[in-house]
């Protein structure tokens, strides 16, 4: 093994867990801007009745990437204000961390675009994209504050069960995916942006 390869990834473990603290200050905003696009998207998507699986896909793929320029330029905005380097080894190990799960998930999402037509296979598609978004905020959790590895949790065993309901009830059930996303997407992301706000005001320290 390297010797200097080891004490890079030392350096880089070690600043990650100093700046845990930082990167908590960072992800409050995130998180709650995160979660207000998913409930407008979610709203929108029920309004204008946007159910097939390409104006679905469209709407929720749109404001992934419209989450993704805003979490850059929060972060970037972070990162002046604290005069750190944005693209720093601790934040490349996170957007490691993150890449496989949502690589996932993008592969999955053209699959979905280019053969499934029908309007079921929205549903299935949202399990797929919970189940991946929790598994890659999992991984980036070991970066951040616990309780990103907890709503990473959280997504994982609630896509599973809501599969679990699809296999069991899917003849009689039958489910709007904007709510689905909404209430995943939205509604937690702005209850743990919330919570990752109200307590750094009660104790700045932490």
């Amino acid at each position: 093994m390297e010797p200097n390869w080891a004490e890079e990834n030392l350096q880089t473990i070690r600043t990650l867990m100093e700046r845990s603290a930082v990167y908590r200050r960072a992800l409050a905003p995130i998180m709650l801007f995160a979660g207000a696009l998913g409930i407008i998207a979610a709203a929108a998507g029920i309004l204008f009745h946007l159910d097939s699986m390409r104006a679905f896909s469209s709407l929720w793929l749109s404001t992934a990437a419209l989450a993704i320029g805003g979490t850059f330029l929060i972060a970037r905005r972070q990162s002046l204000k604290d005069k750190e380097l944005f693209w720093s080894p601790p934040t490349r190990r996170v957007a490691q961390a993150l890449l496989p799960a949502l690589t996932a998930g993008a592969i999955v999402s053209a699959l979905f675009l280019i053969g499934a037509n029908d309007l079921s296979f929205t549903t299935l598609l949202t399990f797929f994209w919970i189940l991946f978004y929790g598994c890659a905020i999992h991984s980036a959790g070991f970066f951040m504050p616990r309780g990103m590895k907890l709503l990473g949790w959280i997504f994982i065993v609630g896509s599973s069960g809501f599969f679990g309901v699809l296999v069991v009830f899917h003849t009689s059930l039958n489910l709007n995916a904007h709510w689905l996303m909404g209430v995943f997407f939205g509604l937690l992301q702005l209850i743990y942006g919330a919570y990752l706000y109200v307590t750094e005001q009660k104790n700045p320290a932490a």
